[in-house]
């Protein structure tokens, strides 16, 4: 079972099935998204988290193979249909993934570039700088503009990274466990990041590390999966709740296993 955890979604998904081929990877993912809330989206490999993560900006067209069933709505409008331009659906829903990979550009052409491609008019210099100081890094990086962005630490690059998704402007931001492949002081300083970005934004993050969903998110969906007669596995959402439910009294024994590290 699965509680409606949201009254007004921004993203919403109905029936979602994912294939890579003829293989179903993610089943029948029904789940609201509210806005200016983070969502953390947990659960073992291969259970289908980043494969419906990236659905909501329809990054999985970049795979030949992948096709989706079931509808997911922005704002109330069908992300799938056919005059939906992708490119502006990723303006509107931004991703950060999980390696930091800042353009080879400066630290002031990573945030601009981006912006300029979709034909922002404005002031750039004040872009620059808001986007960099609503990333917490204005002060690590206002006298080396000029500098190359991949000259910057792990941690510093992710933080460009959520910057340049700012500064197009998005509604909904993405993260595909943006903090993977840091260390734990930077871990902390995007966790510290998104509580702020929050009060903007609406996030979704996957994450393996139980904490840190703990930590983030205001809700947790964990995904399950289960052997499939080909000898594959297919994904599905298993519960959905407030995440003090998920890690304090989940419905369900399965989900209680794997929070409290009894999973498998």
């Amino acid at each position: 079972m699965v509680t409606n955890v949201a009254t007004e979604a921004i993203l919403k998904t109905q029936n979602l099935n994912v294939f890579y081929g003829s293989n179903l990877a993610v089943r029948e993912v029904s789940l609201d998204i509210p806005q200016n809330k983070v969502v953390a989206f947990i659960g073992p490999s291969g259970c289908g988290k980043s494969t419906v993560l990236r659905c909501f900006n329809r990054m999985n067209d970049l795979i030949p193979s992948a096709r989706v069933d079931g509808k997911i709505t922005f704002r109330g409008k069908d992300i799938y249909a056919n005059k939906v331009d992708p490119v502006d659906l990723r303006c509107r829903i931004g991703m950060v993934f999980q390696k930091p990979n800042p353009f080879p550009k400066s630290i002031y052409e990573n945030i601009a570039f981006g912006a300029r491609l979709n034909g922002f008019k404005g002031d750039m210099d004040e872009l620059v700088e808001t986007s960099l100081k609503k990333a917490v890094i204005w002060d690590e990086t206002k006298d080396k503009l000029q500098q190359s962005g991949l000259a910057l630490s792990g941690g510093q690059q992710q933080r460009l990274c959520i910057a340049r998704t700012i500064a197009v402007k998005p509604e909904v931001i993405l993260m595909d466990e943006p903090c993977a492949a840091l260390d734990p002081i930077s871990t902390l300083k995007i966790e510290e990041l998104i509580h702020e970005l929050k009060q903007e934004y609406t996030i979704v993050i996957v994450t393996h590390n139980m904490q840190q969903a703990s930590r983030v998110s205001d809700l947790t969906a964990f995904y399950n999966a289960e052997a499939t007669n080909k000898g594959g596995k297919v994904g599905y959402l298993a519960e959905y709740d407030k995440t003090e439910v998920i890690f304090q009294n989940p419905a369900q024994q399965t989900t209680r296993d794997y929070v409290s590290g009894r999973f498998g």
